[in-house]
């Protein structure tokens, strides 16, 4: 992964991220129904599980903007060439959950045979994170689903224990209206790094 550093005074970003990461830090979210009626039914015919598809999907479309990147790294600002999904393990016998991560690649062959694979070394092991051995990755986001509940809206922030500039994205259950099948969608961003322009 590469980190490349960014430059405040020319960054047109630059005097926003100031404002809203030190005067008045502020996030905001919004939820979308997005259309899956198409993606359900090609990973179906495949043979493959949603999720990792959707993780992928995600991680492959945030990471095709810098604001969506910008980290902070030993005390420089700057961003990443791409995300790694961090996402629940779910674990069923007590209903708890664990994260764990799959580094995005840009074939998706790839990331779901890493995520697999992933599913089948640590998918049992319980606590806050799955591989145990080392950390997530500094250019892991959130992104998960709760697909038993529908929602409105969903909101995550948190900005207190480090600055924190990746979105989390969460998804809901499914809804099916007119033959299409709707999933909620939410993102929460930093105001500092994202103002919500396209």
């Amino acid at each position: 992964m590469v980190f490349t550093s960014i430059d405040l005074q020319s960054w047109p970003q630059g005097q926003m991220f100031y404002y809203f990461s030190k005067i008045a830090p502020t996030g905001y979210s919004m939820t979308v129904n997005v259309d899956v009626t198409e993606l359900r039914r090609v990973v179906r015919e495949a043979g493959i599980k949603f999720f990792p598809a959707y993780l992928w999907l995600v991680t492959r479309n945030l990471s095709r903007q810098i604001e969506f990147k910008v980290a902070e790294k030993d005390g420089v600002l700057g961003f990443y060439d791409t995300l790694t999904p961090l996402y629940a393990s779910f674990h069923e016998d007590d209903h708890t959950f664990s994260f764990m991560w799959t580094e995005y690649k840009d074939s998706f062959s790839d990331f779901f045979q890493d995520y697999m694979d992933h599913q089948k070394r640590f998918g049992k092991t319980k606590g806050i994170l799955c591989q145990t051995q080392t950390p997530p990755p500094p250019n892991a986001y959130t992104v998960s689903c709760i697909p038993w509940v529908g929602f409105e809206h969903f909101a995550v922030h948190s900005y207190e224990n480090r600055p924190y500039y990746f979105p989390s994205v969460e998804a809901g259950r499914f809804i099916e209206r007119d033959g299409h099948i709707f999933m909620p969608l939410s993102l929460a961003c930093h105001h500092a790094t994202t103002d919500g322009y396209p």
